[in-house]
């Protein structure tokens, strides 16, 4: 079998609400798909959660709200992309949550813990990165 993937452009984008909550039975489902295309304006849900399962369809219920992000570029979000805010590595792309889909994506971002975006302190208007793992 060979790797199917080669190099892509970093997607960056800018926090623009931040979210203070955190739940232990959320009920999200992860979607099947390992990626996700997205477009420059878009706006998606960033969810920390420490939820190990990536079967499609797995259930997520532990999970921390950071906030959400405007999107300022193209491409291509895949899990296990490493997930910056700031200068503050958040943790990995987990998978997505399609509940709210059209109007966003939920991204899971894997974490040691769940945290919100009080936890973290975070403020509008911080950078957002989704890049390959280094």
């Amino acid at each position: 079998m060979t790797d199917e993937n080669g190099a892509k452009r970093t997607v960056r984008g800018a926090l623009v609400k931040v979210l203070l909550h955190r739940r232990d039975e959320r009920g999200m489902t992860l979607e099947p798909h390992a990626s996700r295309c997205v477009r420059e304006g878009e706006v998606h849900e960033l969810v920390t959660t420490d939820h190990a399962e990536t079967a499609p369809g797995a259930r997520i219920d532990r999970v921390g709200f950071l906030g959400f992000t405007e999107l300022h570029n193209a491409g291509v979000i895949d899990r296990g992309d490493e997930v910056w805010i700031g200068d503050r590595r958040i943790g990995t792309v987990h998978g997505f949550d399609a509940c709210h889909f059209p109007n966003h994506y939920n991204i899971l971002i894997a974490a040691p813990v769940p945290v919100s975006g009080g936890d973290l302190a975070l403020a509008p208007e911080l950078p957002v990165v989704f890049r390959p793992a280094s």
